[in-house]
C-alpha cells in the first residue's frame, strides 16, 4: 500500500491546494493522505483571538470540502481539525473515507505557559485512540504532542498495530529530537511512523518568530529514516509492506518477549 503525507501551511479556505496534491496522489496509487496540525484552521494562538462563530464556519468549510475530495479521489484522509461541539473547542483528528467521517478527539494537550492548549480547548478526558484498518493494514492516529507517552504506544503494541500516523505543527529547532524520538518508537514497536509537520511562520506579540520548520519523515520497522522531507511545500510519499512489518517483528522478537511472559 502506499500513502502520503503533505507537508503544507495553512491551506485557508479554498480547496485548490489540496485537490492539487490529491490528484497527484492519486496518479501515484496513494490510497491515504496525511495532514498536519493547523493547516485546516488558523494557529492555535490565532484561534484563542477568533470568535467562537468564525472557528465553527471555517471548520465546517474544511470538514464539507474533505468529505467531498475524499470521495472525489477515492483516497482516505487524515487531517487535524478544530471543532466546535454546542458550547465546547475541541482539537480533533478527523478520519475521512469518501463521505464519511469519524473524530479523534485529543487526549493529552499542550500546557505549557507558552502555548497552553489544556487551558482554551474544551476536550474530555481519556478515549479510545483512533485506530483502523485499511489495505490490510491496521493504522493508528497520534497527534504530536501524544507521541511523548508511554500509554498510548503501549496499547498499540498490544493491539498489532502496523503503522502510526503523526499529524504536528513543530518549531523552535526541534526536529533532531522529533527524530530520535519516532525512530525509537519505530524501532521498539516495529512498526512504519509517519510524521508530518506543517510550514510557514507565526509572530507573537513579543515580535518572536515561530518558524515551522517542516521536515517530514517517513520510518520504517527496523527504525530507519526512509524518506525525510526539506523545509518547503512538499508530499512525502512511502510503500509499505506488510512483510517488511513481519520480518522486523520476527528478527528482534520484542512482541514474542512479551507473549512469553503474559505481559502482551
Amino acid at each position: 500500500m502506499r500513502v502520503c503525507a503533505l507537508q503544507i501551511a495553512p491551506v485557508g479556505l479554498s480547496p485548490n491546494r489540496l485537490d492539487y496534491y490529491l490528484r497527484i496522489a492519486k496518479s501515484k496509487e496513494v490510497g491515504l493522505m496525511l495532514l498536519p496540525e493547523y493547516v485546516l484552521n488558523r494557529f492555535f494562538h490565532e484561534l484563542t483571538q477568533m470568535p467562537r462563530s468564525m472557528i465553527a464556519q471555517q471548520s465546517q468549510n474544511q470538514i464539507e470540502a474533505l468529505k467531498t475530495l475524499s470521495k472525489e479521489y477515492g483516497i482516505t484522509i487524515v487531517a487535524p481539525v478544530v471543532r466546535i461541539q454546542k458550547e465546547r473547542i475541541v482539537k480533533s483528528v478527523g478520519l475521512f473515507r469518501s463521505q464519511k467521517v469519524t473524530f479523534y478527539d485529543q487526549q493529552l494537550l499542550i500546557n505549557y505557559p507558552h502555548w497552553n492548549e489544556e487551558r482554551f480547548f474544551d476536550n474530555e478526558e481519556m478515549s479510545e485512540p483512533m485506530i483502523f484498518r485499511q489495505g490490510g493494514f491496521k493504522f493508528a492516529v497520534l497527534p504530536g504532542f501524544e507521541t511523548h507517552f508511554d500509554h498510548f504506544w503501549q496499547e498499540f503494541m498490544r493491539r498489532g498495530i502496523d503503522v502510526v500516523l503523526v499529524p504536528s505543527a513543530s518549531t523552535f529547532n526541534s526536529h533532531h529530537r522529533w527524530l530520535e524520538l519516532l525512530r525509537m518508537r519505530a524501532f521498539t514497536n516495529n512498526l512504519y511512523v509517519i510524521r508530518v509537520n506543517r510550514i510557514g511562520e507565526y509572530q507573537d506579540d513579543q515580535g518572536l518568530v515561530w518558524k515551522f520548520y517542516g521536515k517530514s519523515f517517513a520510518i520504517d520497522p527496523s527504525g530507519q529514516v526512509a524518506v525525510e522531507l526539506g523545509e518547503g511545500e512538499e508530499l512525502l510519499i512511502q510503500d509499505i509492506s506488510k512483510e517488511r512489518i513481519k520480518n522486523a517483528r520476527k528478527e528482534w522478537g520484542f512482541r514474542s518477549t512479551l507473549k512469553k511472559r503474559g505481559l502482551l
